[in-house]
């Protein structure tokens, strides 16, 4: 007890000093910043200013995040997070030729950014609208004050209508509303006008497309028309209505995308085509791919993909007698592909990538002015291009280099030059919704080992354990060859790994497994020991046709992980190392071997009322259930980690006396809000009986933020944000930290002390109700809202905790130390010496975040909705991995990395001291003997 006394007191006394070593900064941790899905008609290459050399890459995401990327290496330059309502989804990203800001619209705002490192310029909003379409106009005479191009957009949802913005301030120009109950679509500008589509819904179900061309200057009505569309167009069926092109055009299509037709917006004449191959092989999509530039060719290409296959054809529009011809084809590909459209002054050129090449081509005739074939380790059949941009150089007729932005079907964001892939960014990871950990496979074999042999009499556990030790010499000569690596690695202070998705065992166990479930579906394995690299990536939708999983479930076994989805009728198992699907025969042959682990008593929420069920399946009836009282719902419901050693069953106190921890298995904290009376309430359950242990209010609180929670060892700990809307009350935020013992009196085991044996259901044998614990509890005021917590975790527990907090606001996470929110500093006073021993200061209401607290350092951690953490082999070491919009690890040492060296740690010099010292011990050993045969024959 004295020993852990010593170990925790030092905890306390380092806690403060430093998180990690200085020279780990940026070297343990890693971090994704991410964007999400790059919106098709939201992304483009652009120079951030009138005379740069160069281009960045420019998206809106499906995340609504907009962003610039540098197309060198994939890193991000800049990214705003944009915040609507949360059920819009959709939002427009323009950018004006030759201009240093940028535009985007997302709900009723539209914003301007710094086109070079992402500043806030300026800010429209119409609450009561939806932008419905953005452009700017391209127009000499819509330029504002320092050449700032003004803007158009279309309104719906409130108030219909175009409105011209200007591009310096966002003010509203001009509007032009509009009364006729037609659905707005999109907003077309040519060198002269500004035409507005709407839709007028026919009683038949077809739709009638009008056009409406306004003047530029003053948003009057030019003109007004529709086209003859009805019987032919549906709802969907508009594929195309291009903007700031030398020839705008209008495309649609029938329902069964056998017919095209096609129109030059500002005349009433339309030009039909026949789909090709619509007798052969039903044509399921057709993209329409123009030019966004006025003076450019008023040429444009139409994608056509089946099932199996691709095709295109490019078109001709002549100006002067709104006709339209079909100017040549592009042969059908099996597979799918994707075309982009690049404009150099006024020639236009149209890239096609697949699986397997490159081709550019101009939009003048079919020849083709280069070829590249797809290298490097995605250039596979399976893996196919959804969509992307592209930015071409031609010389003396040919294509010197094109380099692309494309989205691939496994949820990567690549680019590719010349037909090499340059850099990938895990795009679909900005969708991540759950996380496991998963250990290595040398590992997770030893512990099944280990089990069997666990499970076997002493005679055949023996020889079960030799057999295994004469296997492992197989991997001896291996080791034996990396040996000099090793150590000259661990010299250099440096990796012996070379592979970015290398799995690979290491001394200190910072090599694990993290399994990753996204919304879009897909599974993806990282490496956190090598920098959170992508080891495999699944599509669930191919292993379960039909099933959405946007919210799977994921429980880790030993070698394989279970996923459940609601609708899946039996859960799938995946290998963890490889990411291959196994089948329940294998899985349940290979856990045969090994003992399995019961789950005694679980629990739902399930009605809104919290049950629990005898084992880990739901019985037909619960033996317990919590009701919370009338008016409030469950918002909050967390549980005691399943592995959370503690080395110590009590808090040794300054004169030696314990105070013994209420260490109780199966604690579950539950979180309600009383939306009447803006109240929140914690009840602490004992899972296993239902019974209540602890409860506390809190009033005048913002039940509409969330409350976090967090439950570990003997403690639990909860924030809360307070209601600015109550008189003579301002907004704050509140951590709240309770502390579990047996008894208030030190020394004193409480009810259960003199028990032999007790129950989880009835623990007492004197009283019907459960011994309930004593609690002391704090709060403490905090300078910013907390989303998310929970706490460190080390092999044996001896290590002190640490409180791991989520900031939205600071898009950071601190690590706050479990000494500074220690409920039993005292308080109004100073610490006696006792208490000083122990390492409690004097109570402070406020807990200002050191600045050494923050794990992300300079980062910005994006919409971090969770953090997951696992021990490592070393006591000191706790993994740390935190998902959401970003992904982001790191590892952390509560009380220090007191059993590993640090970077700085000169090895170099310690061997030559040592074989400094050892040639010294030679020299002076002869003297030294010498010395004493003289003083042997000396006369006294």
């Amino acid at each position: 007890m004295r020993l852990h006394a010593l170990l925790a007191s030092a905890a306390f006394l380092v806690a403060g000093t430093v998180a990690i070593f200085a020279d780990d900064a940026y070297h343990i941790d890693y971090h994704h910043a991410l964007l999400g899905f790059p919106k098709h008609d939201a992304t483009f290459f652009q120079q951030p200013y009138a005379g740069s050399k160069a281009s960045l890459i420019y998206t809106l995401s499906d995340k609504l995040v907009v962003g610039a990327v540098n197309p060198k290496d994939g890193s991000l330059v800049w990214r705003q997070t944009l915040s609507p309502s949360p059920n819009i989804t959709d939002g427009f990203l323009r950018a004006g030729e030759e201009q240093d800001t940028v535009l985007s619209a997302v709900g009723g705002e539209i914003t301007a950014w710094s086109a070079s490192d992402g500043r806030f310029a300026w800010r429209t909003a119409f609450p009561d609208a939806t932008v419905k379409d953005l452009e700017i106009l391209e127009l000499e005479d819509a330029k504002s004050e320092r050449d700032t191009k003004d803007a158009v957009i279309l309104l719906s949802d409130g108030t219909h209508g175009v409105k011209r913005l200007d591009g310096r301030t966002g003010a509203v120009k001009w509007t032009y509303p509009d009364n006729s109950g037609d659905s707005p679509f999109q907003i077309s500008i040519s060198a002269t006008s500004i035409y507005y589509i709407s839709l007028h819904s026919t009683m038949l179900g077809g739709l009638k497309i009008k056009v409406t061309s306004l003047n530029p200057l003053t948003g009057q009505k030019l003109d007004q028309y529709t086209l003859n569309s009805d019987g032919e167009a549906v709802p969907g069926s508009v594929l195309f209505a291009g903007a700031n092109s030398a020839s705008p055009i209008l495309a649609w299509t029938d329902k069964s995308h056998k017919v095209l037709k096609i129109n030059i917006i500002g005349s009433k004449s339309t030009s039909t085509f026949n789909v090709p191959g619509a007798g052969s092989e039903e044509v399921q999509k057709i993209v329409l791919h123009a030019p966004h530039r006025i003076n450019s060719l008023s040429h444009f290409l139409v994608h056509y993909q089946t099932a199996n296959a691709h095709s295109a054809e490019v078109f001709h529009a002549d100006l002067k007698t709104h006709a339209i011809s079909k100017a040549y084809s592009l042969p059908e590909l099996a597979g799918k592909g994707a075309f982009t459209t690049s404009t150099t002054d006024a020639n236009v050129y149209f890239t096609r990538i697949t699986s397997n090449e490159v081709i550019v081509v101009s939009s003048v005739s079919h020849g083709i002015l280069g070829r590249w074939p797809v290298k490097g380790v995605a250039s596979s059949n399976e893996l196919y291009p959804i969509h992307g941009v592209s930015e071409v150089v031609v010389r003396s007729g040919s294509a010197h280099a094109v380099r692309s932005a494309l989205l691939l079907s496994d949820g990567q964001w690549a680019l590719i030059r010349n037909g090499e892939f340059v850099w990938t960014r895990p795009e679909l990871l900005a969708g991540a919704v759950t996380a496991v950990w998963a250990e290595l496979p040398e590992e997770e074999t030893l512990a099944q080992e280990l089990a069997i042999e666990g499970h076997e009499n002493i005679i055949a556990a023996y020889i079960h354990r030799v057999r295994r030790h004469i296997r492992d010499l197989e991997h001896f000569p291996a080791w034996l060859q990396s040996l000099p690596v090793r150590i000259l690695a661990n010299f250099a202070g440096k990796s012996s790994s070379t592979s970015a998705t290398e799995i690979q065992q290491d001394t200190f166990g910072f090599h694990k497994l993290v399994i990753v479930a996204t919304d879009n579906g897909h599974l993806v394995g990282l490496n956190v020991g090598n920098a959170g690299r992508v080891v495999w990536n699944i599509d669930l939708a191919q292993l379960a046709p039909g099933i959405k999983f946007d919210n799977p479930k994921l429980s880790i076994s030993r070698g394989y992980f279970e996923v459940r989805q609601k609708g899946l009728e039996t859960p799938l198992f995946i290998n963890s190392t490889t990411g291959s699907a196994l089948t329940a025969e294998k899985v349940k042959a290979e856990s045969d071997q090994l003992p399995k682990a019961q789950t005694l008593i679980s629990y739902d929420l399930v009605d809104g009322e919290l049950s629990g069920f005898l084992g880990d399946q739901e019985a037909s009836s619960p033996i317990w259930k919590f009701v919370p009282p009338s008016g409030e719902r469950i918002v909050g419901v967390s549980a005691r980690p399943a592995r959370d050693p503690v080395a110590s069953i009590g808090k040794v106190l300054g004169d030696r006396r314990v105070l013994y921890k209420y260490l109780n298995p199966n604690l579950v904290l539950v979180t309600t809000v009383l939306d009447a009376r803006r109240r929140a309430s914690i009840y602490l359950l004992d899972s296993a009986s239902g019974n209540l242990l602890y409860a506390a209010v809190h009033n005048n609180i913002d039940i509409s933020r969330t409350i976090p929670s967090a439950l570990s060892e003997n403690w639990l700990s909860y924030s809360l944000t307070l209601d600015s809307s109550v008189e003579n009350s301002s907004r704050g935020y509140q951590l709240v930290v309770a502390e579990l013992f047996e008894s208030s009196i030190p020394n004193d085991r409480g009810p259960l002390g003199a028990e032999t044996n007790s129950s989880s259901i009835q623990p007492s044998a004197a009283s019907d109700d459960a011994a309930k614990p004593y609690v002391i509890s704090q709060t403490y005021h905090i300078p910013e809202e907390i989303s998310h917590m929970t706490v460190t975790q080390t092999r044996q527990g001896i290590t002190s905790r640490e409180l791991l907090v989520t900031l939205p606001e600071s898009n950071s996470i601190v690590g706050i130390p479990r000494h500074v929110i220690d409920p039993r500093r005292p308080v109004g006073r100073d610490p006696t010496a006792a208490e000083a021993s122990e390492g409690l200061t004097k109570y402070s209401p406020v807990i200002q975040f050191d600045p050494k607290w923050y794990l992300n350092h300079k980062m910005e951690l994006f919409g971090i909705k969770s953090i997951i953490t696992s021990p490592a082999l070393l006591e000191s070491t706790s993994l740390v991995f935190a998902y959401g919009l970003d992904i982001f690890g790191t590892r952390v040492a509560p009380s220090f990395a007191f059993d590993m060296l640090g970077k700085g740690f000169n090895k170099l010099q310690m061997l030559a001291t040592v074989a400094a010292l050892g040639v010294g011990v030679l020299f002076v050993a002869p003297l030294v003997r010498r010395k004493q045969i003289n003083s042997l024959w000396q006369i006294p």
